[in-house]
């Protein structure tokens, strides 16, 4: 393990690091599969974009990011964040991108999303974690119950993706909710 920050059983979660711009974390931005039903692969991912981001990474305090490695082989297979952290409504919005395709399917999402929750309810004292996704996006909608998040509301054609306008669906969790979930309740 390389700088790990939160361990699981399959992935740890560290910061990102400059040498990550030259693994394949470049090209997710590009790949039509990956960006599917995120806000990404509208423009030509370049270098000074994701330069930009790393440095931000570094030093803005309302984004917290990690880079998901996979334990046995310490590849890097994609992001999550907690990011827009409001450290006076103790509220952040969660987000993730798993850009190596082969590793879909594997339960990852799902470890390093409990990881980060714990880190935000626990460490980081929020008090409410939420995400939005398109509504055709089935797979984040599965891991949004599986986090124990209730759905919040729906934003109509909110995003426009491929030609077509979609309605973002939002969800959230509180950390009471959290809590109870690591209590004994559960997990759908």
């Amino acid at each position: 393990m390389k700088h790990p920050f939160l361990v699981g059983n399959q992935v740890y979660l560290r910061a990102l690091e400059k040498e990550d711009l030259s693994g394949n974390y470049f090209q997710w931005f590009n790949d039509e599969e990956v960006c599917r039903f995120n806000s990404h692969g509208r423009f030509p991912n370049n270098m000074q974009r994701m330069e930009a981001y790393l440095l931000r990474s570094f030093t803005d305090p309302t984004l917290s990011v990690f880079a998901i490695i996979y334990q046995e082989n310490n590849v890097h297979v994609g992001n999550v964040c907690l990011q827009m952290i409001n450290y006076i409504d103790r509220s952040g919005e969660y987000a993730i991108v798993l850009g190596e395709k082969d590793y879909w399917g594997k339960g990852i999402a799902r470890e390093s999303s409990d990881l980060i929750l714990r880190y935000g309810f626990m460490t980081l004292n929020l008090n409410r974690i939420y995400c939005g996704t398109a509504a055709d996006n089935i797979a984040m909608h599965k891991l949004a119950v599986y986090m124990g998040m209730v759905e919040e509301g729906r934003r109509r054609e909110a995003i426009y993706k491929n030609g077509v306008y979609h309605d973002i669906v939002e969800y959230g969790i509180l950390r009471r909710e959290y809590l109870d979930l690591q209590n004994g309740k559960t997990r759908k």
